[in-house]
């Protein structure tokens, strides 16, 4: 887990916890800023525990809490992020306010696309490629399985990468699948802005800043999906 390590050498000492609120969909993270990140977690059964320390979170200092994204417990994991990207202070003169899709659809006119995560603008994306693949743990209707990755990645011209294989673990094998000369993108609201994916070979991060955090965590605690969530402003970061 070499990125996240990386990614955890960012986090400040020092900074606590205000607020750890997690949604059906969604989980927030309240430090100095406010972050979200997916939640992910497995159907276990009811007695066992997924979030160690529950009732305390907020708590922990940001640096502890933020490791938890390096936890096999999922829902952990998503707290982790969540925590991370509550601690991103995003450049908006490095970021354009342009959605991951219209990326995609640029650089994969007429190209291979393979897209890590199913996203609601597929059907969208897929009348721009010349052949476009999605990979999902939960298949969808015409999702291939992740065991796939390995055979057709390597085909494709264009990568779509959700934020949230940095909570389920899978970035640095699905990375080692992509050709060098692949154009890749992270996307999703787990997206941590944050430079230091680029020395990674990731070409743009699109992910989000949050602008009012009571309107995020309302929306979040209410079930919101990531359209209905109120408070956000999409932004993409590109490699210099």
């Amino acid at each position: 887990m070499e990125i996240l390590e990386d990614i955890l050498k960012t986090v400040k000492a020092g900074i606590t916890i205000k607020k750890v609120q997690i949604g059906i969909h969604w989980t927030v993270v309240v430090s100095n800023g406010c972050g979200l990140a997916s939640t992910l977690c497995e159907p276990p059964p009811h007695h066992d525990n997924q979030v160690r320390d529950v009732g305390r979170l907020h708590k922990k200092s940001a640096a502890e809490l933020a490791r938890n994204v390096l936890s096999d417990r999922l829902l952990e994991a998503s707290i982790g992020l969540a925590t991370i990207n509550s601690l991103i202070d995003v450049d908006e003169e490095q970021c354009e306010p342009i959605n991951a899709f219209d990326i995609l659809a640029e650089k994969g006119k007429n190209k291979n696309i393979g897209i890590i995560g199913h996203f609601p603008f597929t059907p969208k994306l897929k009348q721009e490629a010349r052949q476009l693949w999605v990979f999902e743990k939960r298949l969808q209707q015409g999702d291939l399985p992740e065991s796939e990755i390995e055979n057709i990645l390597p085909q494709c011209d264009v990568v779509g990468i959700s934020g949230t294989t940095l909570i389920n673990h899978t970035l640095e094998s699905i990375l080692n699948f992509c050709r060098d000369d692949a154009f890749k993108v992270m996307l999703g609201a787990s997206t941590p802005l944050l430079s230091l994916l680029f020395d990674y070979g990731l070409d743009v991060l699109s992910g989000c800043k949050i602008t009012d955090n009571e309107a995020v965590i309302t929306s979040i605690s209410q079930g919101a999906t990531f359209k209905q969530i109120n408070g956000i402003k999409l932004l993409s970061m590109r490699a210099r």
